[in-house]
């Protein structure tokens, strides 16, 4: 996700600077280009030096990002007598990320946090200059995108909704033309940079898609310009500042740093990593975490991963199952160089994969190669805590070999009566020492297995094609969008 917010925002300014220059943005193109250097240099210095004093792995790209971010929304420098407002501007907005933290994990969007001080202490406000009509198709399509990645459609809607209608309410309200001032929120305002980009921010956004929608509710409320407190007008980085504090109150509050014990080869090309916290993490068993892991000449792929964890809550260690191929990610060839006493940084605990609370609600399982892992960790969890569920688990694998947690599955069968059915998906034959099913799920094969399958919830884990592809058979079936779950977080990795 990074690396496409990045991209997206390199573009954002590659197309300012054109449109600068053919004189549809009034401002100098050497003065913008000026100012998004000068940004950046002042960003990653910054962000050097706190990252040696507080000795912590800093993300590179995120440096960028909020630089850029900067050059968006600051008015680019017409003289030197500008320059003090760009640098203080980037100097607190790195600071923020290190010294305005509790456990290691910042509270504010930098940007919106840094941009929010200037304006009080040395009295300069961000323009928000993105939100011109002439950016409003580079904004919007590049914001489409981001969202359709990061599937934070929800947040991002209620968002947009939440501030139409505020604005709506006080046009009518007043007097003024509705269609005049929902013109001006949506091509001159930066009402859809704000939306797409600000308040998708993944390091400050609440952990589960309820929390996520009352978030974009609040912070679309607060966002609108004729929102006020007496004589003090909401701004767009207030708002955002007091949806971020509501987020923290309702969010996973620690960023880990956990040591590597062991790893293991539990099938050809899957490890399972074993890692010991300072202390024990609660979570629920489906739940996921962002990793961070520092290494030299990152690919497009950067830093950070989202790996579900395949342990349950009631073990002491971490547990993640990870898949590797022939052509990985520096990331993932970094994370498999990894020996024991190494370590890595752990946060954004999240997710709504997890169990039913109605403990009689019968449930499906489709897990897809390593998308095995969440159901892992659940299975484990109900068998140390003696939970008996009504579930059927589809496990589909390429080869014999890549069954992986057989010994936990084994026992979920015997122990509580879960029924696994494994399937062969590289087959079109039975093969030799394989006694599950050959092929793909179908909905013949759905029927045939689970007859009261319209009293179930589906779960769904695995690479995004497949997840897609068995949510539409479901739908097909009559499965209600609301029975169906999918275990999705920003790049599956």
């Amino acid at each position: 996700m990074y690396r496409l917010v990045l991209y997206y925002l390199i573009g954002l300014i590659g197309i300012a600077l054109a449109f600068s220059l053919l004189g549809l943005l009034p401002y100098n193109w050497l003065g913008l280009l000026f100012s998004v250097v000068f940004l950046l240099a002042v960003a990653w210095t910054t962000n050097w030096i706190f990252a040696k004093t507080f000795s912590v792995v800093a993300n590179v790209e995120s440096v960028y990002i909020s630089a850029l971010i900067l050059g968006l929304i600051i008015n680019p420098a017409k003289s030197v007598v500008d320059l003090p407002f760009l640098f203080w501007a980037a100097v607190l907005t790195m600071a923020s990320k290190f010294v305005v933290t509790v456990y290691n994990k910042h509270i504010f969007n930098p940007v919106a946090l840094a941009v929010f001080l200037t304006s009080l202490g040395i009295y300069h406000s961000a323009s928000w200059w993105v939100g011109s009509r002439v950016m409003v198709l580079p904004v919007l399509i590049g914001g489409v995108l981001i969202v359709r990645k990061i599937k934070h459609g929800t947040m991002v809607s209620s968002f947009f909704i939440a501030s139409f209608a505020v604005v709506l309410f006080f046009s009518l309200k007043n007097g003024f033309s509705p269609i005049a001032s929902i013109e001006k929120l949506s091509l001159n305002s930066p009402w859809l940079f704000f939306g797409f980009v600000m308040l998708t921010e993944p390091l400050t956004i609440p952990p589960t898609n309820n929390l996520r929608l009352l978030y974009g509710l609040l912070v679309g409320f607060l966002f609108a310009p004729q929102m006020h407190f007496g004589s003090i007008y909401s701004t767009p980085e207030t708002a955002l500042l007091i949806g971020n504090l509501y987020s923290y109150l309702v969010s996973f509050k620690r960023r880990l740093i956990l040591t590597l014990e062991k790893k293991v080869q539990v099938a050809p090309d899957i490890y399972d990593f074993i890692f010991k916290a300072e202390s024990k993490l609660n979570f629920r068993p489906g739940q996921y975490l962002e990793w961070t892991l520092g290494h030299q000449n990152a690919d497009s792929r950067g830093n950070r991963r989202y790996f579900t964890i395949a342990s349950s809550p009631t073990e002491d260690e971490i547990r993640i199952g990870v898949k590797f191929y022939s052509q990985s990610s520096t990331y993932k060839q970094s994370l498999l160089s990894l020996k024991p006493g190494d370590k890595i940084v752990a946060s954004q605990l999240a997710g709504d994969f997890v169990l039913n609370k109605d403990k009689m609600q019968k449930m499906v399982f489709i897990a897809g190669g390593i998308g095995i892992t969440p159901f892992g960790s659940i299975l484990k969890f109900l068998i140390d805590t003696n939970q008996s569920r009504p579930i059927t688990l589809f496990y589909a694998v390429r080869s014999p070999q890549d069954v992986v947690y057989s010994d936990i599955l084994s026992t979920a069968v015997k122990l509580l009566g879960i029924r696994v059915v494994y399937l062969l998906t590289s087959a079109t034959e039975p093969v030799l020492e394989w006694s599950g099913k050959i092929g793909r799920i179908t909905t013949e094969m759905l029927a045939e297995e689970v007859p009261d399958y319209q009293q179930r919830i589906f779960y769904l884990s695995g690479p995004p094609s497949m997840v897609d592809a068995y949510k539409k058979t479901l739908l097909k079936m009559g499965i209600r969008r609301t029975k169906i779950k999918t275990d999705y977080f920003p790049g599956f990795a």
